[in-house]
């Protein structure tokens, strides 16, 4: 990963035993920040690469933490803080400033939303600012619009509309045609806010709740807030669980009971879906096009000791020679009901996107519809809240007359009512599933429906 451009900044190994306390994750977060605004990688990809980067490899968990944090802040904040720090900078910043749009970006974000006391944050922020080739003869102009930010930005940030200002108005509009002014707007604030650690236990959830300190869902899901790495969790080396929203673990139980079941997950990398049924016993395949993903799926499903014929395919080609009772398919989509765990999607995300995702979904679907059995069932399910990659391609499915739908029951897999359409379909809402305290409410935006093939060709 190219942290910068060759030559912008000193390199951090020659300026060893120099560094002022907390410089470093400030730095890979300022880092993370340039990647996802300025070079369009996603999150994830952006956090990984600096992770394994000589510079921050020896960062502790809470330094990554807070780099992590304090990135993930300027993503889900990125409107207001724009609107903030254009009130104290009286003209527009050159083009070539290096990262000194990332490095006020990040420091506003410590200010305004994470308090943190400004006397480091200030300091801090001018020392990033002099340390890159490009942007240190603007180390006056950080610390003087920072100092404003701390004096005035909490009073601003009171008066702004998070939701007009953060999500693109583009996507407000979409979610305000589709479900209405109040639901969009709830839609909203829920994506806005930071999610709770979900997992799903391979067995005996109460006692992985027990030991992790969380909650068992109605759902079945374990809720805790997260604390530390993941891997230095309970459980977490042995296989006894994985990191699963909520949401994303209804799909696979509405496949039933796959005891003995030859099912195929498609799309199926992380594998969350996949171990689920595996470890309820059913004969799992799964398929996944993307060989770094396989590697992750393989990787996730060694850990958890399940086993599982895994396949490198295009599922639109995909001949395997038999059917399945069963096929799970999750769809490539916008995944605009992940915003709360992937902030960048607010960034990164275009509404041209999402006509490609859709032809490329209809064609999933008529490639899974030939792999099941006469009787069997597919469940077809996205992390979307657009109606273009939900109800509408269900809708042309049973078009054909080849399938039927298999409504959905409220309380099945622990399903409260207001999740299922009148349809009978399964639609959660990221401000779903409210528990006390709102740091351990919500969920991601789903979308899926069950249907049964009854045609004997198709």
């Amino acid at each position: 990963m190219a942290l910068r451009a060759s030559g912008q900044t000193e390199s951090k190994a020659s300026q060893a035993g120099k560094q002022p306390p907390g410089l470093l994750p400030r730095e890979m977060a300022v880092d993370l920040i340039s990647a996802v605004l300025d070079r369009g990688r996603s999150f994830d990809e952006a956090f990984a690469a600096c992770s394994s980067h000589p510079e921050y490899r020896a960062l502790s968990p809470s330094d990554r933490g807070l780099a992590r944090l304090i990135t993930a802040t300027v993503l889900r904040r990125h409107g207001q803080l724009a609107e903030i720090l254009g009130q104290f900078i009286e003209r527009p910043l050159p083009k070539k400033t290096g990262r000194l749009t990332s490095i006020l970006m990040a420091g506003a974000a410590q200010l305004v939303f994470l308090g943190t006391p400004p006397h480091a944050v200030i300091n801090l922020a001018v020392e990033q600012t002099r340390r890159d080739a490009r942007a240190r003869r603007f180390d006056r102009l950080t610390n003087a619009v920072l100092r404003r930010v701390a004096e005035r930005g909490r009073e601003i940030a009171a008066g702004q509309d998070p939701v007009r200002l953060n999500v693109p108005a583009w996507l407000l509009d979409r979610w305000t045609r589709t479900y209405g002014e109040e639901t969009a707007r709830r839609i909203a604030e829920a994506s806005l806010r930071e999610a709770p650690l979900d997992i799903t236990a391979k067995a005996n959830p109460e006692i992985w709740a027990e030991r992790l300190g969380g909650v068992v869902l109605p759902t079945g899901s374990i809720r805790l807030i997260p604390q530390g790495r993941i891997e230095n969790l309970p459980g977490f080396n042995e296989g006894a669980w994985w990191v699963q929203d909520a949401a994303a673990a209804l799909p696979a139980k509405l496949l039933g009971d796959v005891s003995g079941k030859r099912i195929a997950d498609l799309c199926a990398a992380p594998g969350g879906k996949t171990a689920e049924l595996a470890a309820a016993g059913a004969k799992m395949t799964a398929v996944e096009i993307d060989s770094k993903r396989i590697e992750r799926l393989k990787d996730n499903l060694a850990r958890l000791r399940l086993e599982v014929e895994v396949v490198e395919a295009d599922v639109t080609e995909w001949s395997p020679g038999e059917l399945f009772d069963a096929v799970l398919l999750d769809a490539p989509c916008l995944s605009t009901g992940t915003i709360r765990r992937h902030p960048d999607l607010l960034r990164l995300k275009r509404e041209s996107d999402l006509e490609r995702l859709v032809e490329l979904q209809k064609r999933l679907l008529e490639a899974a519809a030939k792999l099941i059995k006469p009787g069997g069932l597919l469940v077809y399910c996205t992390c979307s809240l657009e109606a273009e990659e939900g109800p509408q391609q269900i809708a042309c499915v049973l078009s054909s007359g080849a399938f039927e739908r298999v409504p959905i029951r409220p309380g099945e897999a622990g399903i409260a009512p207001e999740w299922v359409t009148p349809e009978g379909d399964l639609r959660t809402f990221p401000f779903h599933l409210q528990l006390e305290g709102e740091n351990l409410s919500g969920m991601d935006g789903f979308y899926a429906a069950r249907l049964r093939r009854v045609a004997a060709r198709l």
